[in-house]
């Protein structure tokens, strides 16, 4: 197997070459002498040739060293650049954002607050990609994810941004139809509309103040892989779902829709933001997440 060249060593040996002497190298790379000394040896001894002549008095390039001098010189001036470039984008302002969003929250809610943003960072570029499947962030090189959901433990950052409430709902003209459920049991003589990635499945969970916690099965009529899809067929009276409330506000509202056994709690989900396990991010990352997490504090459906 070939083996790599000593990167590091040479930025060195370019730099004991420019200052005349380890110390004086050392000094001017923030490490120690002995350090300087240990990069040297190494090139010379994988060499087998020498790059200094060394005196007690004074050092200078042997004809191989002074041969390898350009070269190394662009090493280390190249890795400076590099590094000088990454620390003006970690601190500026620039360059791209990748966002990973649920699809019908991230058009809903998402999209219309990006102009704002952009127009007060116009050198940032977001990449809004949309998907309701759960994204591996890290193998995708997103910079952070929006998710909706009671997040389990992972190596991943989460911040929480709000609570997302959820309902039991249906058209009246449904009900009218086929009876108010009254209990969970009830929900097993129902039809259900179904979102393939709630994790809860066919099998609902409710809470009540005082009779604790249910869960049944229910028959599935309807499964869709974006929750949206299900509003259509839920006020045709096609049968009842559980819906986050950021999709449903405004049939409740306009009644359209209508919320089936309030004594029975849906439990609660909420919207995080979640990014990579380092906790080392450029400016311009979490700029964005400082912006969605001051939109986000409270539900905006909830108030419209």
């Amino acid at each position: 197997m070939k083996q790599l060249p000593d990167l590091q060593a040479w930025a060195i040996f370019a730099k004991v070459a420019e200052a005349g002497s380890f110390a004086r190298a050392a000094d001017e790379l923030g490490i120690s002498q002995p350090t300087v000394s240990k990069a040297i040896s190494r090139l010379e001894k994988s060499l087998n040739l020498a790059l200094f002549h060394r005196t007690s008095r004074k050092m200078s390039l042997t004809a191989s060293g002074a041969a390898a001098l350009e070269g190394a010189s662009r090493v280390l001036y190249e890795g400076e650049q590099i590094e000088a470039m990454l620390r003006d984008q970690a601190s500026a302002l620039r360059g791209v954002v990748r966002v990973s969003a649920p699809m019908s929250f991230g058009v809903m809610h998402l999209a219309p607050l990006l102009p704002a943003f952009l127009r007060e960072h116009p050198e940032v570029v977001v990449e809004l990609v949309f998907s309701d499947e759960l994204v591996d962030i890290v193998a995708g090189g997103f910079d952070m994810a929006l998710r909706i959901s009671s997040l389990p433990d992972s190596s991943l950052l989460a911040r929480r941004l709000c609570v997302v409430k959820r309902y039991l709902v249906g058209a009246p003209a449904y009900f009218e139809q086929h009876g108010w459920p009254t209990h969970p049991r009830d929900l097993a003589e129902h039809r259900s509309l179904q979102y393939m990635y709630d994790t809860v499945g066919n099998t609902w969970r409710f809470h009540h103040a005082t009779q604790g916690t249910y869960t049944q099965s229910v028959p599935a009529f309807l499964r869709v892989n974006n929750a949206q899809a299900l509003t259509p067929a839920l006020c045709e009276g096609l049968g009842v779902a559980i819906q986050p409330e950021f999709l449903i506000w405004e049939e409740l509202k306009n009644g359209s829709l209508q919320v089936a056994m309030p004594e029975w709690e849906v439990p609660m989900v909420a919207l995080h933001i979640v990014t990579p396990p380092s906790r080392a991010r450029p400016q311009r990352v979490q700029a964005l997440m400082d912006y969605l997490a001051t939109h986000f504090a409270q539900a905006p459906w909830a108030s419209q």
